[in-house]
């Protein structure tokens, strides 16, 4: 090699690494978008303006040719990275400042030389074919899902959350699509076969909140209090349309009009709008003017149980209020993409409150939450609350169940901490100060901080800075038959000296009566003086009213009284801390505790309860029961559940334990019944059972039974909606007797192709790995490991986590416990956020390791 040629190549090398001293820092050009990168951008570029426009053809394969400007003001003069995540083919021109440049892209990014910029405003053009993998393409609809850092796969952008933007849109589609979008619709133009829609001006939003819906849907328009509301949606069932549409709109209206008094903020965007998707990857995604959710969380039939409605105003509730906390507050960085969801769960939770009553939603609340976040905050892959992220790439591995339940947990105790006065006051300045802008939870911490006298900065370091949940212990002596002292203690989990200030209550249970005393667990040891001279109890309840937070002591006395606690929300809270004491190892084997739960479904009437024993039971029986011991059992639990079915008055509650029932199933009189009822479709007395649930059984049945040709082909053709009929053909191979079939299932699953559908894979992957087909599966853990990152980097941010939840859940033997820890071993360098995914799915099949033996 030359001397010339090496200068040639050694400045090559540099360009690949750092584009430049840009104002005397220089930023590394590199794949995602880096923190230094992201802070650079945010102190140079304003103003943003972008006008896209799509040209989508009807065929699902053929390229989106697109074109797009880019209006903002430079307050430095630098080089610029513009964020594009996809290969350089799809570039075609760039134009600065109205002069065509070559085009440098390299590491993801389009590079513009500062030679070509100007101090102020500025203008670039672009021609492109848009990414197809975030804009979610159907047969005959689409839909853009760009959370957290999807922008850029689709169009080149500053794909970064500070930096806000006006965008104006404009779509070609078949004439016979519908379409909804951000902002309002201003006109349409028809072309041959073609219509052109144009947008006005969006509100101003960041990259991951820009949105747009096209395709072959049904449009409804309703004014719900003078304002305007559109729905779009793909439904073909008469009865769930006329069931849900107007619920949906009304439940819309209700949390508006609930959060725009609670806030004293009107609502923030130009429109209000949403989009029924099939199969949609999460329950809802809060693009202002273009909500998008799950079909079927939207669309209840009459066999809806009262849980599945009041989830689906929790959803809406949860969405809407993400256009005040996200949407016109968002955070500057995604390591606080906690705040815009811990806000959305907790000002939902009230909407539910009001509609609900408060003895209702503190069940719901409770049972929502806790469960969910102690199945993250008791493994050894528990993260913080707050994250650290230095690459936006990464954004996807934060989310999960301790952002959705721990942080709700966490900012109920801050209000009960300052009063709830108080705290709206801190969050009505919140809003103020920073609408359609960007803030940090130190910049909340600090405005909250002015309205209490307590030390918000101590507190806020172990709730959200750190991980794990405290361990509490109690002290009782005696004189007599009277209290002397009763004291508290708590621990982490894990044994670090740390404190959780929080309030809960214990309950003294007497023969004739009770006494509830308030525990102020402030710190390592508390006193409850107002026990002294009390009388001794029969036993005492612990956490009585779900409010505390962390593995509690279980009194063994309280067991053979538990189903005559008459508070609903009492009975679960001491449901929810046997069953946690249980993983502990401490008090119930799961054998002895299946026992104890299997009594309770005979005489619990509370639906919600039902629900949450029923899940402890089947998890239980599946996941920390040897096969012998779940033979041993099995035909005890099926006629406990069916006498349970027939004896129960309430149809909701018969349906829960029918669910359960044919969970559990496995003798051949239980199979025949089941398909008996799936082949006449004529459903057990008092339940109610639809097109879903016959899908559902139909599922189960192939699984169980050698009929799985035959009963999935059949349930095929008897499925109208074209949507579910897809979702079955998907599913058949999973399910197959054929384990070559199954083999080529899983192995068509390293294409990315075949897992667009990720709801439709991860219920496959459950199936697959069923315990009665483990034997044949389990050799697939491993490729299924190997398989994450490529998961991460390609799929949607819960996609990594229901992937791991899918395949492991069930498992609980030592072959397959061996094969995560030889894959930890041997990936000593392995992304730890990916790494604590794996340690939180596998938790379970880490206990039943120590649980068994």
């Amino acid at each position: 090699m030359s001397r010339i040629t090496k200068y040639f190549f050694l400045l090559f090398l540099l360009s690949s690494t750092s584009f430049a001293q840009q104002g005397g820092q220089e930023i590394a050009v590199e794949p995602g978008v880096s923190l230094a990168l992201a802070t650079f951008r945010s102190a140079n570029i304003s103003n943003i303006q972008y006008q896209l426009h799509f040209n989508i053809p009807a065929e699902q394969s053929a390229l989106i040719q697109s074109t797009e400007l880019i209006d903002f003001k430079l307050v430095k003069l630098t080089d610029l990275q513009i964020d594009f995540k996809q290969n350089a083919d799809h570039l075609k021109t760039v134009s600065v400042n109205g002069k065509m440049v070559n085009i440098d892209f390299n590491n993801e990014h389009i590079l513009i030389n500062q030679q070509h910029l100007k101090l102020g405003n500025n203008h670039i053009e672009i021609a492109f074919i848009a990414g197809n993998e975030s804009l979610n393409r159907n047969k005959d609809f689409l839909y853009a899902l760009l959370v957290p850092d999807h922008a850029r796969t689709v169009f080149p952008c500053f794909d970064q959350p500070d930096l806000k933007a006006n965008f104006l849109l404009s779509l070609t589609v078949p004439n016979h699509w519908k379409i909804m979008a951000n902002a309002i619709l201003k006109d349409s133009l028809i072309k041959g076969g073609v219509v052109t829609y144009h947008f006005k001006n969006s509100d101003k939003l960041p990259t991951y909140l820009f949105s747009f819906t096209a395709g072959a849907y049904t449009f409804i328009k309703k004014k719900m209090k003078n304002r305007d509301m559109e729905f779009l949606h793909r439904e073909t069932d008469s009865a769930k349309i006329k069931l849900s549409v107007d619920s949906v709109f009304v439940a819309h209206s209700d949390a508006i009009n609930f959060l725009e008094n609670w806030t004293a903020i009107k609502f923030p965007f130009q429109k209000v709008g949403f989009v029924a998707i099939p199969d949609f990857q999460f329950g809802g995604m809060e693009h202002p003017g273009e909500v998008q959710y799950k079909a079927s969380a939207l669309f209840l039939d009459q066999g809806a149980t009262k849980d599945q409605f009041i989830s689906r105003s929790n959803l809406i509730s949860h969405e809407t209020a993400h256009m005040w906390f996200g949407d016109l507050v968002t955070m500057k960085w995604f390591n606080d993409v906690w705040m815009k969801e811990v806000f959305a769960n907790f000002m939902a939770d009230k909407v539910t409150e009001k509609l609900m009553g408060k003895s209702t939603f503190d069940l719901k609340f409770l049972q929502d939450h806790y469960p969910a976040a102690y199945g993250v905050d008791r493994t050894l892959g528990a993260n913080p609350i707050r994250q650290q992220l230095d690459n936006l790439q990464e954004a996807g591995s934060m989310y999960g169940n301790i952002i959705y339940h721990k942080a709700p947990v966490m900012m109920r105790q801050l209000e009960l901490l300052m009063g709830k006065e108080n705290f709206q006051k801190g969050i009505r300045e919140y809003l103020k100060k920073y609408a359609y802008s960007n803030a940090t939870w130190n910049d909340l911490i600090a405005i909250l901080s002015k309205y209490t006298k307590s030390d918000l900065y101590s507190w806020n370091k172990v709730w959200v800075n750190e991980p794990g949940r405290p361990f509490f212990n109690y002290e009782i002596k005696y004189d007599g038959d009277k209290i002397n002292d009763l004291s508290f203690n708590q621990t982490s989990e894990v044994g670090s000296q740390r404190v959780w200030p929080q309030s809960f209550t214990i309950k003294l249970v007497y023969l004739t009566n009770s006494k509830i005393l308030t525990v102020n667990a402030m710190g390592a040891n508390t006193v409850i003086n107002e026990a002294k001279g009390l009388p001794k109890p029969q036993y005492i309840l612990f956490n009585a009213n779900g409010a505390g937070y962390g593995l509690f002591p279980v009194d063994k006395n309280m067991i053979a009284d538990v189903y005559n606690i008459t508070d609903p929300l009492e009975r679960a809270s001491a449901y929810i801390n046997t069953y946690e004491n249980m993983l502990s190892g401490k008090s119930f084997k799961p054998y002895e505790l299946l026992v104890i739960l299997l009594k309770g479904i005979t005489v619990e009437k509370n639906e919600m309860n039902l629900r949450l024993l029923t899940g402890y039971m089947t998890n239980i029986y599946w996941t920390f029961l040897t096969a012998e011991k779940r033979e041993s059992i099995n035909s005890l639990m099926e006629k406990t559940i069916w006498n349970a079915i027939e004896e129960q008055q309430l149809a909701n509650n018969k349906k829960i334990l029918f669910n359960a029932y044919q969970n559990v199933y496995q003798s051949a009189e239980a199979g025949k019944r089941l398909y008996d009822i799936w082949l006449k479709q004529s459903a057990p007395d008092g339940i109610k059972l639809q097109e879903d649930d016959y899908s559902s059984l139909a599922l189960t049945l192939a699984l169980k039974t050698d009929t799985v040709n035959t009963i999935l082909k059949e349930q095929s053709a008897r499925t109208k909606n074209e949507d579910r009929k897809n979702r079955l053909v998907y599913l058949m191979p999973a399910l197959s007797l054929n384990v070559k079939e199954r083999d080529d299932f899983f192995n068509s699953l390293k294409d990315r192709k075949n897992r667009q559908k990720e709801a439709w894979v991860t219920t496959a992957l459950a199936y697959l790995h069923h315990p009665i087909r483990q034997a044949t599966s389990i050799k697939y853990l491993g490729e299924s490991l190997d398989l994450l990152a490529e998961i991460q980097k390609t799929g949607d941010i819960f996609f990594p986590q229901s992937w791991l939840a899918a395949i492991f859940s069930s498992y609980n033997s030592e072959k397959a416990y061996r094969v995560v820890q030889d894959f930890i071993k041997s990936h000593p360098d392995y992304n730890p956020k990916l790494k604590d995914k794996i340690l939180q799915t596998t938790d379970n099949l880490r206990r039943a390791q120590q649980i068994n033996r």
